[in-house]
């Protein structure tokens, strides 16, 4: 077989062998979204709440008081949407909403952290095995998915904003 014929029926298995990986990784990537939904979703009903409202306590949990333009921000909610989710979350003593301390024309709204036990019981088993999932990996394979999963994070909000026409505050 000639150098050129054998060059290029290289380059056209990588090409093949890539085109299956990325329609793996496709699948995978679907197959963990619908896993990560229905997971929270039962995190959700345990609590009582929709699964948009336990992300909101999440996002309260993870980034402290936040005001409700950037819930709408993180949430790709709209303003009036995430003044719903926030309604519906003070009324059953999840949050408060409270006047920024710098800004009193401003509102925050903090997670009340009486309320933050028995959610993070719902986790413990999901975070043992998501530890022991890690200690098969290198620090560079961690740093590789950190990486990755941060991109495919800011990726996914922005589709979430441009479907629902929010905009940042």
């Amino acid at each position: 077989m000639p150098e050129s014929n054998r060059v290029t029926g290289t380059a056209s298995r990588k090409r093949a062998a890539r085109g299956r990986l990325l329609a793996e990784l496709e699948a995978a990537g679907r197959e963990y979204s619908n896993v990560v939904v229905m997971f929270h979703a039962a995190v959700a009903e345990q609590l009582g709440l929709s699964a948009t409202e336990n992300k909101t306590l999440d996002l309260l949990e993870r980034h402290g008081s936040l005001s409700p333009g950037r819930l709408s921000e993180l949430t790709g909610l709209r303003p009036a949407s995430v003044t719903g989710v926030l309604d519906r979350l003070e009324a059953r003593g999840f949050v408060r909403r409270l006047r920024d301390p710098a800004d009193g024309r401003r509102q925050l709204v903090e997670l009340d952290a009486s309320q933050t036990p028995g959610i993070e019981a719902l986790f413990t088993g999901l975070i043992r095995d998501l530890r022991k999932l890690h200690e098969e990996y290198s620090t560079a394979e961690l740093e590789l998915i950190l990486g990755w999963l941060t991109k495919v994070a800011a990726i996914q909000r922005n589709a979430a904003i441009e479907l629902t026409g929010a905009t940042p505050d």
